[in-house]
């Protein structure tokens, strides 16, 4: 058989970039194919397609966590 394999659907939780937005988000829910993605520290969810997303290090997470608590901080959230 030949082709690419289908992209791997990361797990609920997993931290990912979505390369389409450049953003990082959690992975909230699968739905027909498509992920939901929310923020770090919270807020509005976007959609991504499983091609368009990887994960993240460890570090590469936490500095995403630590830049939306000190943004929050900053603006009185």
């Amino acid at each position: 058989m030949t082709g690419t394999s289908p992209a791997a659907v990361p797990e609920v939780g997993t931290m990912v970039r979505d390369t389409s937005r450049d953003k990082v988000g959690r992975v909230m829910a699968h739905l027909h194919g498509t992920l939901w993605l929310r923020p770090p520290g919270g807020g509005q969810e976007w959609t991504a397609r499983p091609q368009d997303v990887m994960p993240v290090s460890a570090s590469e997470s936490l500095s995403s966590r630590v830049a939306e608590l000190n943004r929050r901080a900053r603006h009185g959230f």
